[in-house]
C-alpha cells in the first residue's frame, strides 16, 4: 500500500516549512557531510593517479594509438549509443572498454580510482568531485534541455505544487544533477533542503520505491523521466526551467592526461562525442532508435527523451565555471559540502579547441562532416 502523506492546509504549510529542518533531514545532511570530508581525506592518500592536473602532454606517433585502449564510463543511452548512431564507432584508431554506470557520482570515483579514462556526467557530480578534491579533470562541456530533470509524482498524488513538497519523501540520487535539481527548485520557491525528507537511491530503486508508493516523489532525467511518463502517467510538478543550468560534462582522470598515447586518443574521442552531440540533433528519429537498441528502452520513451531537445557543445568557458560556482555555492550553503569547492581548479581547456572544431565541422569522412565539399 503506498505511504499515506500528511494532509496539510496551507497556512499548516507554510508554517511547517518556516519552522526549518526535520530531524530525518538535518542528520542525512550531517551525514552527507561527513561523507563528503571523509571522500576529501581518502582521495588524498593512496592512488597512484597524479594528485595535480598533468601538463599538456607531448605529440605522439598516430600509430601509437593502435596500442590504446580508452576505458570509457558511460550511462543509460549516453555516449556509446550516441557514437553508435552518428556512425562514429566505426575505424577507431584505437580501441574503447565501455563501463556502464547507473549515474554521475560513482562514474567519477572510478575516474578518481583510474578505473576509466574519460565519463560524461551531469552538473552536480562535478561539484561534489572538486568538494572532494578528486584526481579527475572537466574536460569538455555540454548544455542540454533542462525540462527532462524533473521532479515527479504519481498521477494521484495530491501534490501539485513544489510548495506541496514540503515534509515529502523524494527519492533521489547523492550528488546527481538531480540532487542539484531539488535545491534548485526548492531554492526558487523560498525553500531549502531541510523541508523536504530526502531518500538517497539508485535510479533502479528509486523508481521501484516510486512506483510502490514508498516515496512522495522523484527527482530523476531521461530517459527515467519519460518511461515514468508514458508507463505510470506520472505527473512533473517541477523541471529545470528557470533555476537549472542544464552543463553536462566529460570527466578525465588525471592518470590519463599524465599519459600521451592515452591523452592523445583521449582527444579524438571528445571530437567524435561534440561532433555526434551535433548530428544527434538534425537525425533524432535516427538518435532515438539506436538508443533504444542499445537499451531494448521502448522507442516511444527515447522518442519523447529525444524530442526534448540534445545536449549540445559549448566552450568550457568562465561562464560554465560561473554557474557552476553558483551551484556548488548554494550546496554548501546548505550544508551539504564542507567549506567552499574551488570548480574552476578541476577545470581543464587543453581539448577545448579540437572539440569545438568537430563540434562545428564534424568528422572528416563520417556522416557528421560538414566541411565545404564534404559527403
Amino acid at each position: 500500500m503506498p505511504r499515506e502523506r500528511p494532509r496539510h492546509t496551507p497556512d499548516a504549510v507554510v508554517a511547517t516549512c518556516a519552522a526549518g529542518a526535520t530531524t530525518a533531514a538535518r542528520v542525512r545532511r550531517r551525514v552527507t557531510v561527513l561523507a563528503v570530508a571523509v571522500a576529501a581525506l581518502v582521495l588524498a592518500g593512496c592512488s597512484s593517479v597524479p594528485v595535480s592536473r598533468p601538463p599538456v602532454q607531448p605529440p605522439v606517433d598516430p600509430a601509437a594509438l593502435a596500442g590504446v585502449t580508452l576505458v570509457v564510463g558511460d550511462q543509460k543511452g549516453g555516449s556509446r549509443s550516441l557514437l553508435r548512431a552518428a556512425d562514429l564507432l566505426d575505424d577507431l584508431p584505437y580501441r574503447i572498454e565501455w563501463r556502464t554506470f547507473t549515474a554521475g557520482p560513482p562514474l567519477i570515483e572510478a575516474a578518481r580510482a583510474g578505473a576509466i579514462d574519460v565519463g560524461g556526467t551531469g552538473n552536480t557530480p562535478t561539484i561534489f568531485a572538486a568538494a572532494a578534491r578528486a584526481r579527475v579533470q572537466v574536460v569538455s562541456a555540454n548544455r542540454g534541455n533542462v525540462t527532462s530533470d524533473a521532479i515527479l509524482v504519481r498521477r494521484d498524488s495530491p501534490i501539485r505544487t513544489v510548495a506541496d513538497l514540503c515534509g515529502a519523501r523524494i527519492a533521489v540520487g547523492k550528488g546527481t544533477s538531480a540532487h542539484g535539481q531539488v535545491l534548485s527548485t526548492l531554492r526558487a520557491a523560498g525553500m531549502t533542503l531541510d523541508d523536504v525528507d530526502l531518500t538517497f537511491l539508485a535510479p533502479a530503486d528509486a523508481y521501484g520505491a516510486f512506483r510502490q508508493g514508498d516515496v512522495d516523489a522523484w527527482a530523476v532525467w531521461d530517459p527515467y523521466t519519460s518511461q515514468a511518463e508514458l508507463d505510470d502517467g506520472a505527473r512533473i510538478v517541477a523541471d529545470g526551467t528557470g533555476n537549472a543550468n542544464g552543463y553536462g560534462f566529460q570527466v578525465a582522470s588525471n592518470a590519463t592526461l599524465a599519459d600521451p598515447a592515452r591523452s592523445a586518443a583521449l582527444a579524438d574521442y571528445l571530437a567524435r562525442v561534440a561532433a555526434a552531440q551535433v548530428y544527434s540533433d538534425s537525425h533524432r528519429e535516427q538518435r532515438a532508435r539506436v538508443w533504444s537498441e542499445e537499451t531494448t528502452i521502448p522507442l516511444p520513451i527515447t522518442r519523447r527523451a529525444v524530442a526534448r531537445g540534445p545536449d549540445l557543445p559549448v566552450p568550457l568557458d568562465d561562464t560554465v565555471v560561473a554557474s557552476q560556482q553558483a551551484l556548488a555555492d548554494a550546496f554548501s550553503e546548505a550544508g551539504v559540502i564542507p567549506g567552499r569547492a574551488d570548480v574552476g581548479a578541476f577545470v581543464d581547456r587543453r581539448y577545448e579547441a579540437t572539440t569545438l572544431a568537430a563540434a562545428r565541422d564534424g568528422i572528416p569522412g563520417t556522416p557528421t562532416d560538414r566541411r565545404t565539399g564534404a559527403r
